[in-house]
């Protein structure tokens, strides 16, 4: 399940919770009873590894005109 992070817009009192997607946001501060307002951030995914940029199936030396190789790049371990 994810996790949501909340601030109040009243104290400035700061939380995460986790919740499901289909819960409903979190309306009040359990601080203050304020109201409070959902944090967004930075989605922390990155992909790493070949085949995720767009060069890696392009031949060495190819112009960008040509098409790109429809062979998947050998696996390393």
């Amino acid at each position: 399940m994810p996790t949501y992070a909340y601030v109040c817009t009243a104290c400035a009192h700061a939380f995460d919770a986790v919740q499901s997607f289909s819960d409903p946001a979190l309306a009040e501060c359990p601080e203050c009873a304020g109201p409070l307002r959902k944090q967004y951030g930075s989605v922390g995914v990155t992909f790493n590894g070949s085949g995720f940029y767009r060069t890696d199936s392009r031949l060495s030396g190819a112009s960008s005109s040509s098409t790109a190789s429809s062979t998947p790049a050998p696996a390393t371990t």
